[in-house]
């Protein structure tokens, strides 16, 4: 508390003449009471006049310093904010990335291995400029640019092929480059469902991949041009200049094109045997696409949650591999916490990062310097323990991903454990999966949509559905509960396969950037799914 208490003086007397600061009479506040007195809890609709205004040049509106960038959030769950970016705010974030290194050295170093250079395919593309010639775009890419010496040095590929809008040809490029490599040490993607897309690249691409690592040349068979990818006269001119630098790889060539004709597949491990660490988020819905991970003998490969980060900031720190939580970073901003309790309220009661319980769940409010102030960014945490004496958190949900047919508030923590359950038990493998509610009846029926893979034959589907219902009321009491009288059964519904590509070309088409891709597992959506080709729908016999 004493960091946390330092960290929110320096900031009040930084802010205190800026426009908010003079409106909040920040100058007055001595204590974190005061602070907590002063300062309403405000959602995002208050502070976008004051970014409105930031994006077309104004100064000292929430900032004393200069806004050098715009963070868009990705708009996957909700209205898109605009968040603005000032070195100091960077460099604070900075350390926390800088300390997540630093435990994932030394969780490596524990285990015999070494940090080595890394894969990753986020995009490293500043999207526009603000009329008042402010760069924006996601948080990734002014990371990225912010800090491009630190991560030329770290990548296993040049920084270039981060700059294609096109995704399939930056994961081709940096899978090319990557895969010169055999010492390679690790990957890195926001989401466990980015991984398996870069395995899927690396599976289904691997004789091209092959071919050009022989010949020193770049997507000579799958077209990477303007016709076929869009490719803008600067991307051609980047594209000459990856494929001037690259030379004829044909030993290392000739070593994958053993491994593919002896396995069949090429597959991250088989391909760099040092692999030694996957960094990628963890907690919420995460462990369903872990259970995947073993499509791609990856599931014994350590995973790092690096760190917990949103646009508006940088929540925690992991302090080692294959655990969902992280420590509070306390030098990144100042934190308090909402108990279950309070979250009906328009001005709930927080709490101190030194107050919450181990087991217990938190809306988490962040005041920073990106000159927003006890702001609730939408996330739902659960204390899972303490590290020394800072508190440390798992992400379980966005505020909102929550579905009742009438009050039973399931959430999607609640259905990735049922579904996880279901595939172990019935030895299934889901591509994917959400639940939605049924519209013609009230009150609605759960509606369990999930995808097989190609050419899956399924013959106990009545049975999963009866299993779904009742490892739902053990995983959620309350549905327990409203189940017995207010709920009726749920159904399940076998999408045609290709299903879950539509929902995500469908975010894509809305402006989120497909590095940013976060799949709902529970939503009320009806334009996101609509329209889906059902196979097959499957009721319980009560509900006939």
């Amino acid at each position: 508390m004493a960091v946390q208490e330092q960290y929110l003086k320096n900031l009040l007397q930084l802010q205190k003449d800026t426009e908010l600061g003079r409106h909040y009479r920040l100058q007055e506040i001595q204590t974190i009471d005061q602070f907590r007195d002063r300062v309403p809890i405000l959602p995002y609709s208050a502070y976008e006049p004051y970014t409105q205004r930031i994006a077309q040049g104004e100064t000292n509106v929430l900032n004393p310093d200069p806004v050098i960038y715009i963070n868009l959030t990705s708009g996957s769950t909700g209205k898109q904010k605009m968040i603005p970016v000032t070195q100091r705010f960077q460099n604070s974030l900075g350390k926390a990335n800088l300390a997540s290194i630093g435990f994932l050295d030394d969780a490596l170093n524990q285990r015999g291995k070494r940090l080595e250079k890394f894969l990753v395919t986020n995009p490293a593309l500043i999207e526009g400029y603000t009329a008042g010639g402010i760069k924006y775009g996601p948080a990734g890419p002014g990371v990225l640019h912010t800090r491009r010496w630190l991560y030329e040095w770290l990548f296993a590929h040049p920084f270039t092929a981060l700059q294609f809008g096109d995704s399939f040809t930056r994961h081709y490029l940096c899978l090319l480059f990557s895969l010169r490599n055999p010492e390679f040490g690790g990957m890195i993607a926001n989401f466990p469902m980015l991984i398996l897309r870069i395995c899927q690249y690396l599976e289904e691409y691997a004789e091209s991949l092959i071919r050009d690592l022989e010949k020193g040349t770049i997507g000579s068979g799958v077209g990477l041009d303007a016709e076929t990818r869009g490719l803008s006269q600067t991307e051609l001119n980047r594209l000459s200049r990856l494929e001037r630098h690259l030379s004829p790889a044909p030993k290392r060539a000739k070593q994958l094109r053993e491994i593919l004709n002896s396995e069949g597949r090429l597959t991250p491990p088989l391909v760099w045997p040092q692999l030694a660490y996957i960094a990628t988020a963890r907690g919420g819905t995460s462990d369903f696409y872990f259970q995947h991970f073993s499509d791609y003998h990856l599931d014994q490969i350590p995973v790092f949650g690096a760190a917990y980060t949103t646009a508006e900031g940088t929540c925690g720190v992991y302090s080692d591999v294959n655990i969902d939580a992280s420590v509070l970073a306390v030098n990144t901003g100042f934190f308090e916490f909402i108990p279950e309790s309070e979250w009906e309220r328009e001005q709930p009661k927080t709490l101190l990062a030194s107050e919450v319980k181990p087991g217990q769940r938190y809306r988490i409010l962040m005041t920073n310097y990106s000159g927003f102030y006890r702001y609730d960014i939408g996330d739902v945490v659960e204390v899972s323990d303490f590290f020394e004496q800072t508190p440390t958190l798992i992400f379980r949900h966005r505020r909102g991903g929550i579905l009742s047919s009438t009050s039973e508030k399931t959430t999607e923590a609640h259905v990735t454990a049922v579904l996880k359950q279901l595939q172990q038990e019935f030895h299934l493998t889901v591509h994917d999966f959400f639940i939605s509610l049924s519209e013609k009846e009230f009150p609605p029926h759960y509606l369990v949509n999930i995808e097989l893979p190609h050419q899956t034959h399924f013959g106990e589907l009545s049975r999963f559905l009866r299993r779904f219902d009742e490892l739902l009321k053990e995983t959620n009491p309350h549905y327990a509960l409203k189940r017995s009288g207010e709920v009726p059964p749920p159904r399940l519904r076998i999408l045609a396969s290709g299903s879950f590509d539509i929902v995500r070309q469908r975010q894509i088409n809305r402006g989120i950037p497909d590095s940013q891709l976060k799949f709902p597992h529970i939503s009320e959506d009806r334009e996101l799914f609509a329209d889906l080709t059902v196979e097959k729908e499957v009721r319980l016999p009560e509900d006939e």
